[in-house]
């Protein structure tokens, strides 16, 4: 394998969740040309402060929500409950179910996203993580509670949680135009920072490229050509029954850029958010947490 791709993420971060159609069809292309891991930073630290007035804190950050929409085309709730209090229960179950591989991990936080981004209540407490993930096809979910609440676990994301806080020098100083450039995030008084999520690091035969923050999907083929040439940039996209298929959980960006006709399945169920529908596959109706809330 020539060619390995780190992706810092947090399952509450309206950027990663505006990214979602890009980093779907550059896993797509990519295949198993890559080995991609994922970083979960922890947008939401158990250290932080608690907000002094968390009614109003929940107005802006519904109202910043909108805004960021505004730029990815990202769905977001109609309502908000609150804002996330801690990412570390849905980075735990993000990275637990990892442990039963690739397409467990995926969809797992897909749904741990759109707890927060489709049903306004994020998965913030490890009951709410774990009920987010019920039903999803392929997951032992009696293993996925007690990994999640495992000391592996726990250190994995610890170990996710420093990696983000050591950013490269790249993007460190970086400067430039548009709505999240992706430069380096101060996380404390004493001049640490981390990286911008999302960010994707890229590592081949050509060297490293970083992409940073909020970009479009060239952009990170560009980073793909100069790092690791010879590998495949482009790929056909699928039908949209089968797209449906295979991610079971669709936004209208991610209709355009990974089906061949650029519209939902006749099949899909829309789901309505503040930002337009979201489309599931019916099977996911019965457990899928913009349909029923996780609990508390």
């Amino acid at each position: 394998m020539t060619l390995t791709v780190v992706e810092f993420t947090d399952p509450m971060c309206p950027w990663a969740w505006g990214s979602e159609p890009a980093f779907r069809r550059l896993r797509a292309i990519l295949g198993e040309a890559a080995r991609w891991r994922q970083v979960f930073g922890i947008l939401f630290d158990d250290t932080d402060d608690p907000a002094p007035d968390e009614v109003a804190e929940t107005a802006w950050y519904h109202r910043h929500l909108a805004e960021i929409a505004a730029h990815t085309r990202a769905p977001w709730p109609l309502t908000l409950e609150r804002v996330a209090r801690t990412s570390w229960p849905s980075s735990l179950v993000a990275k637990a179910a990892g442990f039963q591989g690739v397409p467990a991990g995926a969809r797992v936080l897909r749904r741990l996203r759109e707890t927060m981004f489709i049903g306004g209540a994020p998965a913030d407490t490890l009951p709410r993580a774990l009920a987010a993930a019920a039903g999803v096809p392929g997951l032992d979910a009696a293993r996925l509670a007690v990994d999640a609440r495992s000391s592996a676990v726990r250190e994995a994301i610890a170990r996710d949680h420093a990696e983000t806080r050591a950013p490269c020098a790249e993007i460190r100083d970086l400067d430039g135009d548009g709505p999240h450039v992706g430069r380096a995030k101060p996380v404390d008084d004493d001049g640490r920072v981390r990286y911008a999520l999302p960010t994707l690091v890229f590592e081949g035969p050509g060297g490293r490229a970083v992409v940073p923050g909020w970009r479009p999907p060239a952009a990170y083929l560009d980073a793909v050509a100069r790092v690791a040439p010879g590998v495949p940039t482009d790929a056909p996209r699928t039908g949209p029954l089968e797209a449906l298929e295979r991610w079971r959980s669709l936004t209208g960006p991610e209709w355009e850029i990974l089906t061949t006709r650029g519209i939902p399945a006749p099949q899909a169920v829309p789901v309505p958010t503040a930002g337009g529908h979201v489309w599931l596959h019916e099977d996911e109706l019965a457990s899928h947490p913009s349909v029923r809330r996780p609990g508390r």
